[in-house]
């Protein structure tokens, strides 16, 4: 850690000399504002509505982070917002994993320091946590060299979702919780997520800060059913899961697995179509899959049993470390009535596809219990129910019974879709009325 303070010093200092001049002659940054991630700017949906958020009441935005996936097109299209990539550092293979480490966070703070100090003066820098580490320190000092505000937007912890891999008693884990209590008090504004963070802030850091809830931005809405027809018949060129299973009636006709298209454009859900279930997931340890698989075991298991369910089509998406591993269970899984594809969409396709789904599966579990998951905001927004795995402070954003329902086993999942999804594609019961609260509200 004493390395770590001491390069950044070094930077600071170093820096501070080639960029004084600068900072001298600089002009027109009140009100500007630095919007900055230490992680991909594409996977960052929170912090890319906070940037299109400012921009829309006429502040000018540099967003600052990795551009390892395409942010949205209204980002990219907006003339406030300035897209500023930091260099992705790839891991160090040479000596232990504890010297590695300690290598690439001081690079990174170097690095972080000297892209921070060659942007536009900004008035403030809005700062995710997580990851913290070395950003939080790196954006204060910058802060001290721009004269500006530091605002740290709260998701989470990062010494806890350390402690996943690590254990909560690792040497590492504890200096990353001392150094996110001790820098995070040096902030001047502070946001966050859930009310239950916001206490513990508080309670545990000292920390003061307001409760901003995520909001789905406006292109999460339900999808026309001329949007569902062009968006499945897309996806039926890649996956076989949306490819027509049955000949049409008209000869004309453009069929999906879902949707059939006349030769007058006119569009209708086709008989006895499969229920489609989505599940958005970074494929990490946060959110097990296994229990996705093993509710295909469960739902099979009733429709042999003669329950009247309809067959299932699961689309699981995202990109993340273990989709190998779990694409390899999946493709050993053999189903009658399920069928499983795990693409990755474009930026624009993933909202039309929430739109069009009959039911949402959130499997993440908070590493602190005090965050909340943006899945299902988004899934919200397209009026999608949703089934989702419980932890302490879920209940600020699902209400059991009321938009969805809170799960805490795979057995108790299946049971759910099987009340859920008895008699579909029918207008009543309870999956109807969800989604008639949920365009209520």
């Amino acid at each position: 850690m004493a390395a770590v303070c001491a390069a950044l010093a070094a930077g600071a200092v170093v820096l501070a000399a080639l960029l004084w001049r600068r900072r001298a002659a600089a002009a027109g940054g009140a009100g500007r504002v630095c919007v900055a991630v230490l992680g991909d700017l594409g996977r960052s949906p929170r912090m890319q509505y906070h940037a299109l958020s400012l921009a829309r009441h006429g502040r000018g935005v540099t967003l600052l982070g990795y551009l390892r996936d395409r942010p949205h097109g209204d980002v990219l299209r907006s003339g406030n917002i300035r897209l500023v990539p930091v260099a992705d550092l790839r891991g160090l293979r040479v000596g232990p994993k504890l010297f590695q480490y300690v290598i690439k966070v001081i690079v990174q703070a170097i690095q972080l320091l000297y892209t921070m100090l060659k942007i536009d003066q900004p008035s403030y820098i809005l700062l995710q946590n997580p990851p913290g580490l070395p950003s939080i320190a790196v954006a204060w000092v910058a802060c001290l060299f721009w004269r500006s505000k530091l605002i740290i937007d709260w998701h989470n912890y990062g010494y806890t979702i350390m402690s996943l891999s690590h254990g909560r008693n690792h040497p590492l884990v504890q200096i990353a919780k001392w150094y996110e209590k001790l820098f995070g008090r040096l902030s001047d504004y502070n946001l966050c997520v859930t009310n239950a963070m916001k206490e513990d802030l508080w309670v545990n850091c000292n920390i003061k800060a307001v409760t901003l809830y995520d909001k789905p931005a406006p292109y999460f809405k339900e999808t026309p059913l001329e949007l569902q027809h062009h968006l499945y018949m897309k996806l039926a060129k890649d996956y076989e899961p949306f490819k027509p299973h049955t000949e049409s009636v008209s000869l004309n006709a453009e069929m999906s697995a879902f949707t059939e298209m006349d030769e007058n454009g006119h569009v209708i859900k086709t008989r006895g179509r499969a229920a489609l279930l989505i599940s958005s997931t970074s494929w990490t340890g946060l959110e097990t899959n296994s229990f996705l698989l093993m509710l295909n075991h469960y739902y099979e298991q009733y429709i042999n049993e003669g329950v009247k369910l309809p067959s299932l089509v699961c689309v699981i998406t995202g990109k993340g470390p273990l989709k190998d591993y779990y694409n390899g269970l999946i493709n050993k899984l053999h189903f009658k009535h399920i069928q499983i594809c795990t693409p990755w969409l474009e930026a624009e396709d993933y909202p039309l596809l929430l739109g069009s789904a009959d039911l949402g599966v959130c499997l993440h579990k908070s590493s602190s219990g005090l965050d909340l998951p943006m899945k299902v905001v988004d899934m919200f927004g397209c009026c999608l129910p949703v089934c989702a795995i419980y932890f302490e402070c879920l209940h600020e954003l699902v209400k059991h019974n009321e938009n969805g329902l809170i799960f805490r086993d795979s057995n108790e999942l299946a049971e759910q879709l099987k009340m859920l999804f008895l008699g579909f594609p029918t207008l009543e019961g309870k999956l109807h009325n969800f989604r008639k609260n949920l365009r209520a509200s």
